[in-house]
């Protein structure tokens, strides 16, 4: 949360402004064409013939009284404003309402991305209608170019298709804990086209819905916090056992946020060379599963040393001749 705080705003992006500058440039060139020294003659006749086709009494054009009509663009800009204000309402809404539930979280997430996109295309359509132009006519006459990207579009509507059937088949949901492609971490959102992925070390990986062929929902269950000691040939086997066995049934007391109930030692699990390993078994949730680890070989550690039973390590040993 201290994190999220610190934040600053930021402006837009070197992206988004060359955004801008590429829609203005358009703008001029459609009806300024013969400012354009770069275009030949007959460029700038098709242009102006474009132009007068599609867009008629396009906002820059002049006016019915002859005069610059600015009062289009002022119309414009109250439309974006608008839209815009009523988008940051939606999301200071959607903001405020938590839910427990990870499907709910997911649903509000994904609709909020859907409105995202609905008042872009709001906007872009009565942007259109308040500068003259013919909506209907323009979208008729790009349909054949809108069937070409379709084609070419392939891959995101995959992208569309895939994101739906993760939700409504359960998945998994925001909060849950996947690991797709061995890179493991928190969902952080499921969008309409991609996913975003939170590792414990804060690194946020963005993967395509359609991308997500083999995963695993490590939150679908409780996780095993698996944990390997230790002793010596030598030790009191018996003795580390009964010590082992006392530490579980306290963990719970001294750890109720990492081990719910107490851990199981689950005996001798391998004769080292120079050790015995004996395995304890914790039932935890995934997203505490390395503290639990980390616990776990403390108290461990601690309780075998308080008994006085040896933790082997390796040693060298070196024989010197006379």
């Amino acid at each position: 949360m201290e994190e999220n705080k610190n934040r600053k705003i930021k402006g837009p992006g070197p992206g988004k402004l060359a955004g801008i500058i590429i829609m203005l440039v358009i703008l001029l060139i459609l009806n300024f064409p013969k400012l354009c020294a770069f275009l030949s003659p007959s460029q700038q006749e098709a242009i102006k013939l474009f132009n007068e086709t599609y867009f008629g009494n396009f906002m820059p054009m002049k006016s019915e009284t002859g005069g610059f009509d600015f009062m289009r663009l002022v119309a414009l800009a109250v439309m974006i404003l608008a839209c815009w204000a009523v988008y940051q309402i939606i999301v200071w809404i959607f903001s405020n309402l938590k839910f427990k539930d990870h499907r709910a979280e997911t649903v509000k997430g994904l609709i909020l991305n859907i409105i995202r996109y609905a008042v872009v295309i709001f906007a872009v359509i009565f942007g259109l209608n308040i500068l003259g132009a013919d909506v209907l006519t323009v979208i008729a006459s790009l349909g054949i170019l809108a069937l070409i990207i379709g084609f070419g579009a392939q891959s995101l509507i995959e992208d569309m298709f895939a994101g739906f059937f993760i939700l409504f088949e359960g998945r998994f949901y925001v909060g849950d804990i996947i690991s797709v492609e061995g890179f493991r971490g928190t969902v952080k959102s499921i969008g309409i086209v991609s996913t975003q992925i939170e590792d414990v070390g804060g690194n946020v990986r963005i993967i395509n819905n359609s991308n997500i062929r083999t995963m695993t929902n490590l939150s679908n269950a409780p996780s095993v916090a698996v944990v390997n000691v230790s002793i010596a040939y030598g030790a009191d086997l018996p003795k580390a056992e009964e010590v082992i066995r006392a530490l579980c049934e306290k963990l719970p007391g001294m750890y109720p946020g990492l081990f719910p109930k107490a851990p199981r030692y689950m005996g001798v699990e391998q004769l080292n060379e120079s050790s015995v390993d004996l395995r304890v078994i914790a039932d935890v949730d995934e997203a505490q599963i390395y503290n639990a680890r980390r616990a776990l070989n403390r108290e461990l550690k601690l309780a075998l040393d308080e008994a006085g039973i040896e933790i082997p390590f390796p040693q060298m040993v070196v024989w010197q001749g006379k």
